[in-house]
């Protein structure tokens, strides 16, 4: 009999250690219960954050420091999980490398001028929209490219992978097209003549534009071709944590918050703060 009652304390035992492993994931299992993005805010007080390094006010790298609309609306958005900004970690990310660092946990969310479309949430979930940008070209300040049916024959820079990449290549076939893994490559090639346009989101290249680099050499055509919804990246089935992120950009709409993060940063635009459309939020999928 006390054989028994040893095996069955055992047997016990290990079942509540599996229990146990099995209630926590590579994000954190809060003391509520919750996991994912929540969980690990709750638990830890800690998110790891994927950015741009290189986007002139949206995200910028300056020493350890970054900089941007992308970066005021990651800390409006770890500060309602209840992350203060010295529990933000944040990562470089390049437009290849979003969905890899989500999917294996090298990020918690991803806040880096990221489109919403259809390919992309095979793999990973949205929050947001944020902002509607739209894609365009930023040309020399003399050149007479005044929209992308003037493309024919012209050299085009762009990123690997990305979404304005592909788009050239689908309706502007007879553009050459030049792919680097960042648009700060492009623009010493625009400045010197080796490619004619680089094309991007509108506000992505207003900020390279007015760089004092830059200043009255480059302009922005001014004819978008694409409507480019930015959103919030995270893990597919992190249902729970995409609906908090919209929970918590609609009151950054109606607090005054979000406009207080463009003005900040992309208010030297000289471009007024967009409305925060909140009907436009994402349904974050199903889990």
């Amino acid at each position: 009999m006390r054989i028994k009652r040893v095996a069955a304390i055992a047997a016990v035992g290990a079942l509540s250690f599996a229990m146990t492993a099995c209630g926590s994931d590579e994000t954190g299992s809060g003391g509520s219960g919750a996991t994912g993005i929540v969980g690990k805010a709750e638990s830890q007080k800690k998110l790891v954050v994927g950015v741009k390094a290189d986007q002139p006010g949206l995200g910028l790298q300056t020493g350890s420091q970054y900089e941007g609309f992308d970066i005021e609306i990651a800390k409006i958005i770890a500060k309602g999980l209840g992350v203060e900004e010295s529990g933000i970690e944040w990562k470089t990310t390049t437009t290849p490398n979003r969905e890899p660092f989500i999917q294996q946990g090298t990020v918690d969310l991803v806040v880096a001028t990221y489109t919403i479309n259809d390919e992309r949430k095979q793999k990973i979930n949205f929050a947001g929209p944020y902002f509607i940008a739209g894609q365009d070209l930023l040309v020399k300040a003399d050149s007479t490219i005044a929209g992308p049916e003037q493309l024919d024959g012209k050299t085009v820079c762009s990123v690997s992978a990305s979404t304005p990449a592909k788009r050239i290549q689908s309706d502007y076939p007879k553009a050459k097209l030049q792919q680097f893994d960042s648009y700060s490559k492009c623009l010493p090639l625009l400045a010197n003549g080796q490619v004619d346009a680089v094309t991007t989101d509108d506000i992505i290249l207003a900020g390279y534009a007015a760089q004092s680099q830059y200043a009255g050499k480059f302009k922005v055509v001014g004819k978008t071709f694409s409507e480019e919804p930015y959103g919030i990246g995270l893990k597919k089935d992190d249902k729970a944590g995409c609906e908090k992120v919209n929970e918590i950009l609609k009151a950054a709409a109606s607090d005054g918050t979000y406009k207080a993060a463009w003005d900040k940063t992309l208010g030297s635009s000289g471009k007024a703060a967009p409305e925060l459309d909140t009907t436009k939020l994402t349904n974050c999928g199903s889990v």
